[in-house]
């Protein structure tokens, strides 16, 4: 019998992944964390960064996310994600373009707000390329 997940990564805008799984790696708002077959039932908050489906033929999808939450519950694993965005799909010059607004609207910030806004916005498009690049967990720029 296989020791699979059933994964369900859905989207506002669209269901973003259907189907099983060997793990699914999420970020956690409190660090990253790994699900595999027969975990404990939980609700999590998740934040910015990379989501990671192992398929059973071993094959590793990563998703870039702005957060959510993930239920675990009988081997079926659903995130509910604000945004959430197969790699293969992230225009890479488009991100750098959002990474370039969120950089100007750093420096032009006047209030506490506008700044914690840029600085989310700025991280936002970051995981994007990280994702979109393959260089999740390495920095993209100094």
């Amino acid at each position: 019998m296989a020791r699979t997940l059933f994964v369900e990564i859905v989207a506002p805008d669209r269901r973003v992944f259907r189907g099983e799984a060997l793990s699914v790696r999420a970020p956690g708002v409190e660090g990253s964390f790994e699900v595999l077959y027969n975990h404990a039932p939980m609700v999590a908050a998740i934040t910015v960064g990379p989501i990671f489906v192992t398929t059973p033929s071993g094959e590793r999808i990563t998703f870039a996310t702005s957060g959510g939450f993930v239920e675990v519950l009988g081997n079926t694993v659903t995130i509910l994600a604000e945004t959430a965005e197969p790699a293969s799909e992230i225009d890479v010059e488009r991100a750098r373009a959002a990474e370039q607004r969120a950089l100007e609207r750093l420096q032009k910030a006047q209030t506490p707000e506008e700044r914690a806004e840029a600085e989310a916005a700025l991280e936002r498009a970051r995981n994007r390329l990280r994702v979109a690049m393959g260089q999740v967990g390495q920095r993209i720029h100094p």
